[in-house]
């Protein structure tokens, strides 16, 4: 029999507590882990952190005292691809003003929105005046099963004026994108144009000092204006694994088909313009698309389309060329 403080204990008590004391003593080994399993690391880019919303400002004090230097966050809708609208002190997305993004939806100089598909690997004239062409050339990925047309997206534009003056603004083609990695090339008559990799860096054309190019941002944002004539915004994006997985673009590893949103904005066209979205600022312009249709279409592909990316040759042209040059000499390359 043990005693405790004088006390017989009976055994089987005396037992229970060394059994109790064992029990109490550490373990050597720790105890299996209760609660939630930690979270299985990220296996792809969806689960990575998303940028911050861009933000942009306007930089004239002269003329727009009570907005100029305001930092403006860009709308959920477009984190990474608005301007700044110093009429309104507001930010506003590059998509919803006149241009065309994405598989091409277009909005037209009376503000109404249609899509133009066109062909892949073809040039069609968007613009085209007396003294200002664009050419677009759409890239493009064999439509699901079922579907009667390809995807297309714009990949480059050539900008003709002047009588005489080309411009290139293209995506280039890549594989993995990263947002950093500035895919945008320029060329101005044959001369590639070098601008540093920082947001408001500007670049003049010498030869032709109306002309400047400043980028909207460090990479794949520029803003190409000529004096008096023409300012268009051109963003180089990719398509999303999200965005090939709703639509069915069937994006592969070896390509994310780069491509370019553009807004548009013209300050001295005539009334006789035409081209995709040239005619949609005339005067006379008819909107004939079916309002309740998901995706108006705007056809005929054969009016709009063009022997080269540099050449004014559809069949709604109005664009006259320099003497002594043919219109089909090009300087640029697709990719």
């Amino acid at each position: 029999m043990a005693r405790l403080q004088g006390t017989l204990l009976p055994l089987a008590v005396v037992v229970l507590l060394l059994a109790v004391a064992v029990a109490a003593a550490p373990s050597e080994r720790p105890p299996k882990a209760q609660g939630p399993k930690d979270p299985q690391p990220p296996r792809n880019d969806k689960h990575k952190p998303k940028p911050k919303p861009m933000k942009v400002k306007c930089h004239d004090r002269k003329l727009y005292p009570y907005c100029s230097g305001k930092p403006m966050e860009c709308p959920a809708d477009c984190p990474q691809s608005c301007f700044a609208d110093c009429n309104s002190c507001k930010a506003v997305c590059v998509c919803s003003v006149p241009g065309a993004c994405g598989d091409p939806r277009f909005i037209g100089g009376d503000g109404n929105a249609f899509y133009f598909h066109g062909r892949r690997d073809a040039d069609f004239c968007v613009v085209s005046d007396r003294d200002l062409h664009i050419n677009a050339h759409f890239i493009g990925k064999r439509g699901a099963d079922g579907m009667s047309r390809d995807f297309t997206w714009i990949q480059a534009i050539a900008v003709l004026f002047d009588g005489g003056h080309r411009l290139y603004v293209g995506a280039r083609k890549t594989a993995a994108w990263e947002d950093d990695v500035d895919r945008l090339e320029i060329i101005l008559d044959g001369e590639p144009v070098s601008i540093p990799q920082e947001a408001d860096a500007t670049w003049t054309s010498a030869a032709v000092p109306a002309l400047h190019v400043t980028r909207t941002k460090a990479a794949n944002g520029v803003l190409v204006a000529l004096d008096g004539k023409f300012t268009i915004r051109a963003n180089a994006v990719p398509i999303t694994e999200e965005e090939s997985r709703v639509h069915r673009y069937g994006v592969t590893s070896d390509d994310c088909l780069a491509h370019l949103d553009l807004a548009f904005k013209f300050d001295a066209l005539t009334a006789d313009v035409h081209g995709v979205v040239g005619q949609t600022y005339r005067a006379d312009y008819v909107n004939r698309f079916d309002v309740k249709a998901s995706m108006p279409t705007m056809g005929g592909d054969s009016n709009f389309a063009t022997s080269g990316l540099f050449a004014a040759d559809c069949a709604v042209a109005r664009y006259a060329a320099a003497p002594g040059r043919r219109d089909g000499d090009g300087v640029a390359k697709a990719w």
